[in-house]
């Protein structure tokens, strides 16, 4: 026995519309509470699309990536004098095979901080599996005296010696115990993100660590 078309084309709209409507709700659940964070650190704060946030950071290569990027719930504000924007972030990747075009849509979130100093470029991250087999093939990256700190963190920095003046024993230690993120430096900004959204909770931590480290 055929399956009914007009039936299959019913159940394609539920599922279509089911979707929608998790997706409104998740997108209304995610605007309250980064209003009620932004509200909280007495921070503006903004929903909507934001195309130009980006381009402004465009010094961190993650914000280069892709096509179709732009922020979202963009919170800013100032703390101790210095710039504070916390914010989420989309960009596409588009891939085509023969006949077949594919896109994936990637999600992040960010808290960046202008800090006024100028800061060369140097980017501290968790180890990952690929860094261990890297270094097994000769590509390492900067070592430290703090073994557990090489172990944990990648760095990688054009100017090797700046990156040990900045990760000196008291930010290694620091970073030790504070929540795992990538931390990056360029210009004058210093940003922490991770590869996936933030709870705004970790907003709060990601500022704690870049207040922390200037």
């Amino acid at each position: 026995m055929s399956f009914p078309f007009g039936l299959l084309l019913v159940l394609v709209a539920i599922v279509g519309v089911t979707a929608a409507v998790f997706g409104w709700l998740g997108e209304k659940k995610r605007r309250e509470a980064m209003l009620a964070w932004a509200g909280q650190q007495e921070f503006r704060y903004r929903p909507g699309k934001d195309k130009e946030l980006g381009n402004r950071l465009a010094a961190f290569s993650v914000f280069q990536q892709g096509h179709s990027r732009y922020a979202r719930h963009v919170c800013d504000g100032e703390r101790a004098g210095r710039r504070v924007t916390a914010f989420d972030y989309h960009y596409a990747t588009t891939t085509h095979s023969g006949k077949t075009t594919s896109t994936q849509h990637h999600h992040f979130s960010a808290v960046v901080i202008e800090t006024g100093l100028p800061l060369k470029p140097l980017t501290v991250r968790p180890e990952t599996m690929f860094d261990w087999f890297a270094e097994m093939v000769g590509f390492d990256d900067i070592d430290f005296e703090s073994t557990e700190f090489s172990k944990r963190f990648h760095v990688a920095s054009p100017d090797r010696r700046w990156a040990h003046d900045v990760l000196h024993q008291d930010t290694m230690e620091f970073l030790l115990e504070s929540g795992v993120f990538t931390v990056e430096m360029a210009g004058p900004w210093i940003l922490a993100r991770r590869a996936k959204r933030f709870d705004p909770s970790e907003f709060s931590a990601a500022v704690a660590v870049l207040e922390g480290i200037v």
